[in-house]
Protein backbone atom coordinates (compact mmCIF):
# COMPACT_ATOMS: atom_id res chain seq x y z
CA UNK A 1 0.00 0.00 0.00
CA UNK A 2 1.27 3.77 -0.85
CA UNK A 3 1.31 6.33 2.04
CA UNK A 4 -0.65 8.65 0.33
CA UNK A 5 -3.47 6.16 -0.24
CA UNK A 6 -3.69 5.57 3.28
CA UNK A 7 -3.63 8.84 4.19
CA UNK A 8 -6.24 9.86 1.64
CA UNK A 9 -8.49 7.26 2.69
CA UNK A 10 -8.25 8.52 6.27
CA UNK A 11 -8.73 11.77 5.55
CA UNK A 12 -12.51 11.34 5.28
CA UNK A 13 -12.90 10.03 8.42
CA UNK A 14 -13.82 13.13 10.21
CA UNK A 15 -12.37 14.18 13.80
CA UNK A 16 -12.65 16.41 16.62
CA UNK A 17 -10.41 18.99 17.07
CA UNK A 18 -8.62 19.41 20.59
CA UNK A 19 -5.72 21.31 22.38
CA UNK A 20 -3.67 19.10 24.53
CA UNK A 21 -1.84 20.77 26.48
CA UNK A 22 0.88 20.54 29.85
CA UNK A 23 3.21 22.48 31.79
CA UNK A 24 6.88 21.65 32.08
CA UNK A 25 8.50 22.22 35.31
CA UNK A 26 11.43 21.71 34.43
CA UNK A 27 12.62 24.42 31.60
CA UNK A 28 13.62 27.46 33.35
CA UNK A 29 12.73 29.28 36.43
CA UNK A 30 8.88 29.13 36.37
CA UNK A 31 8.56 26.40 33.80
CA UNK A 32 7.14 26.48 30.53
CA UNK A 33 3.93 25.59 29.34
CA UNK A 34 3.36 23.35 26.25
CA UNK A 35 0.75 22.43 23.57
CA UNK A 36 -0.23 20.86 20.71
CA UNK A 37 -3.36 20.19 18.24
CA UNK A 38 -4.80 16.57 17.74
CA UNK A 39 -7.13 14.99 15.87
CA UNK A 40 -6.45 11.87 17.12
CA UNK A 41 -8.38 11.92 20.55
CA UNK A 42 -10.76 9.36 22.09
CA UNK A 43 -12.67 8.36 25.14
CA UNK A 44 -10.90 4.40 26.12
CA UNK A 45 -13.08 3.51 28.56
CA UNK A 46 -15.90 4.63 31.20
CA UNK A 47 -14.71 2.69 34.43
CA UNK A 48 -12.37 4.21 34.72
CA UNK A 49 -12.47 7.17 32.70
CA UNK A 50 -9.51 7.09 30.17
CA UNK A 51 -8.99 8.76 26.95
CA UNK A 52 -5.97 8.83 24.50
CA UNK A 53 -4.05 10.88 22.20
CA UNK A 54 -1.59 10.21 19.72
CA UNK A 55 1.41 12.27 19.61
CA UNK A 56 4.53 12.11 17.31
CA UNK A 57 7.57 10.61 18.52
CA UNK A 58 10.24 12.80 19.25
CA UNK A 59 8.15 15.78 19.47
CA UNK A 60 8.20 18.21 22.20
CA UNK A 61 4.78 16.63 23.55
CA UNK A 62 6.19 12.93 23.14
CA UNK A 63 9.44 14.20 25.67
CA UNK A 64 7.20 15.83 27.98
CA UNK A 65 5.09 12.98 28.65
CA UNK A 66 7.70 10.48 29.05
CA UNK A 67 8.70 12.47 32.15
CA UNK A 68 5.45 14.49 33.37
CA UNK A 69 2.38 12.95 33.73
CA UNK A 70 0.06 15.62 34.14
CA UNK A 71 -2.12 17.31 31.17
CA UNK A 72 -4.90 18.44 29.81
CA UNK A 73 -7.04 18.71 26.93
CA UNK A 74 -9.59 21.52 25.90
CA UNK A 75 -12.11 20.67 22.96
CA UNK A 76 -12.40 23.37 20.73
CA UNK A 77 -15.51 25.03 19.40
CA UNK A 78 -15.63 26.81 16.00
CA UNK A 79 -14.50 29.90 17.27
CA UNK A 80 -10.86 28.61 18.06
CA UNK A 81 -9.91 27.42 14.67
CA UNK A 82 -7.44 30.08 14.56
CA UNK A 83 -6.17 28.46 17.86
CA UNK A 84 -6.09 24.80 15.95
CA UNK A 85 -3.63 26.10 13.57
CA UNK A 86 -1.32 27.95 15.65
CA UNK A 87 -0.47 25.21 17.55
CA UNK A 88 -0.48 22.79 14.76
CA UNK A 89 2.11 24.81 12.59
CA UNK A 90 5.13 22.80 11.57
CA UNK A 91 8.61 24.94 12.46
CA UNK A 92 6.20 27.10 14.72
CA UNK A 93 7.64 29.56 17.50
CA UNK A 94 8.46 28.99 20.85
CA UNK A 95 5.02 27.17 23.01
CA UNK A 96 5.63 30.59 25.45
CA UNK A 97 4.80 33.13 22.42
CA UNK A 98 1.49 30.52 21.13
CA UNK A 99 -0.01 31.03 24.56
CA UNK A 100 1.03 34.91 24.62
CA UNK A 101 -2.66 36.67 23.82
CA UNK A 102 -4.48 33.74 24.24
CA UNK A 103 -7.28 33.50 27.69
CA UNK A 104 -6.72 30.14 29.36
CA UNK A 105 -6.70 29.21 33.23
CA UNK A 106 -4.43 26.48 34.89
CA UNK A 107 -6.21 23.23 35.63
CA UNK A 108 -6.41 22.53 39.83
CA UNK A 109 -5.34 18.80 38.63
CA UNK A 110 -2.96 19.26 36.17
CA UNK A 111 -1.51 22.50 36.12
CA UNK A 112 -1.79 22.44 32.70
CA UNK A 113 -3.51 25.30 30.66
CA UNK A 114 -7.13 25.24 29.53
CA UNK A 115 -8.47 27.51 27.07
CA UNK A 116 -11.15 29.82 27.90
CA UNK A 117 -13.97 29.17 25.61
CA UNK A 118 -13.22 25.45 25.43
CA UNK A 119 -16.42 23.25 25.01
CA UNK A 120 -15.11 20.79 27.36
CA UNK A 121 -12.08 20.14 29.20
CA UNK A 122 -10.06 17.29 30.69
CA UNK A 123 -7.39 17.02 32.89
CA UNK A 124 -5.54 13.94 32.68
CA UNK A 125 -2.72 11.61 34.50
CA UNK A 126 -0.83 9.51 31.95
CA UNK A 127 -1.57 5.75 33.13
CA UNK A 128 0.21 4.22 29.76
CA UNK A 129 2.13 5.36 26.79
CA UNK A 130 2.21 2.69 24.14
CA UNK A 131 4.63 2.77 21.21
CA UNK A 132 2.84 2.91 17.75
CA UNK A 133 4.63 3.53 14.65
CA UNK A 134 5.47 6.87 14.20
CA UNK A 135 3.55 7.64 17.33
CA UNK A 136 2.96 7.17 20.80
CA UNK A 137 -0.44 6.67 22.27
CA UNK A 138 -0.72 8.54 25.79
CA UNK A 139 -3.58 6.76 27.49
CA UNK A 140 -4.70 9.34 30.33
CA UNK A 141 -6.80 8.82 33.63
CA UNK A 142 -9.56 11.36 33.91
CA UNK A 143 -9.12 13.52 36.67
CA UNK A 144 -11.49 16.03 36.18
CA UNK A 145 -13.91 16.73 33.40
CA UNK A 146 -16.08 20.32 32.53
CA UNK A 147 -18.50 21.50 30.41
CA UNK A 148 -17.51 25.64 31.13
CA UNK A 149 -19.06 26.42 27.37
CA UNK A 150 -22.42 25.37 25.77
CA UNK A 151 -22.20 27.76 22.93
CA UNK A 152 -21.21 27.64 19.35
CA UNK A 153 -20.38 24.27 17.47
CA UNK A 154 -17.45 21.51 18.10
CA UNK A 155 -14.35 22.26 15.34
CA UNK A 156 -14.04 19.21 13.16
CA UNK A 157 -11.28 18.42 10.72
CA UNK A 158 -12.30 16.81 7.54
CA UNK A 159 -9.86 16.01 4.37
CA UNK A 160 -7.00 18.07 5.52
CA UNK A 161 -9.33 21.22 6.52
CA UNK A 162 -11.03 22.53 9.51
CA UNK A 163 -14.82 22.51 8.89
CA UNK A 164 -17.95 23.51 10.82
CA UNK A 165 -20.73 21.15 11.72
CA UNK A 166 -24.05 22.62 10.26
CA UNK A 167 -27.04 22.30 11.81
Amino acid sequence: MHPDDYRAALSRLAGGVVLVTAHDPEDGPRGEDVGMTATAFMSVSLDPPLVTVSVRNDSRMEELLSRQPLWAVSVLSESQRHIAGRFAMRGRISDRLLFEDIPYYRGEESGAPILGGALAVLECRTEQLVPAGDHTLAIGLVLAAQTPSADGGPLAYFRGKYRYLSK
